[in-house]
């Protein structure tokens, strides 16, 4: 019997100072969690709402291309955000993107507990084990986002950099981003890049490591060939804004 695990390291000793991180990267329910079966359609599962379509793929191929190890989770973000802060009340989403999820409505807080307990807070304390082992390590969170959610307007932009307070990352990338002609870039769009207790809160703005949040639109990478294009695109992209902000850190 294989033991569930709830994250993977992908080439944990590669020397980049760079930390490559996916946190919506799958959309596996593990069996603990009502028999592995939230109680969606197949249709539903392999939606925006369960995980960052693509995501995975592009972090990837990134990271062989930074030479840079890679930190994933290996649960849907429909089991338990890991992407959300520990007393969320998104933690666990019940409903998402007009989609009740039945397993979530009336979770019990011994229930949340064991979600926490085997799949969030492995994946952090690995993210933070092997951020620990570097010195000054600059993380780059790759995220996806969908095209359109119900109700609201078609967004535009291709890809787009989320950041708080700490932009040290953030605008050299974007700068960088909008010197490609073929590019619409969001400036903190989609959506503001900052939830209280989140990933880069936790791990980057609290130790005051140099981070960026990017996220691609989802339709744009949805086959391995288009997910490899993008990491191709963007690798020397990333590699130019690291390097700049290096040389201002100095």
């Amino acid at each position: 019997m294989t033991t569930y695990q709830p994250y993977v390291i992908e080439g944990e000793n590669r020397p980049n100072q760079t930390v490559i991180i996916c946190d919506h990267a799958t959309n596996t329910v593990p069996d603990f969690v009502n028999g592995g079966n939230l109680g969606i359609s197949t249709t539903d599962m392999a939606r925006h709402i369960a995980y960052d379509v693509g995501a995975l793929g592009v972090s990837r191929r990134l990271a062989g291309h930074l030479n840079a190890p890679l930190v994933y989770s290996n649960f849907s973000r429909l089991v338990i955000d890991p992407n959300r802060g520990d007393d969320d009340p998104t933690l666990v989403m019940q409903l998402y993107d007009g989609t009740i999820i039945p397993a979530n409505r009336n979770i019990s807080e011994g229930a949340t507990e064991l979600r926490k307990e085997r799949c969030y807070r492995p994946y952090h304390t690995a993210l933070e084990n092997l951020l620990s082992q570097r010195t000054n390590p600059i993380i780059l969170s790759i995220h996806t986002f969908t095209k359109k959610l119900n109700g609201y307007a078609q967004r535009p932009w291709h890809v787009g950099v989320l950041y708080s307070e700490d932009e040290r990352m953030a605008k050299p990338l974007i700068k960088q981003l909008q010197m490609q002609p073929d590019l619409c870039v969001g400036d903190n769009q989609p959506y503001s890049g900052h939830l209280p207790g989140d990933t880069m809160e936790y791990h980057a703005l609290q130790r005051n490591r140099i981070h960026a949040l990017i996220e691609i639109r989802n339709d744009l990478i949805e086959t391995e060939a288009d997910q490899n294009e993008w990491a191709d695109k963007l690798a020397p992209i990333f590699a130019e804004a690291i390097k700049t902000t290096q040389e201002q850190e100095a």
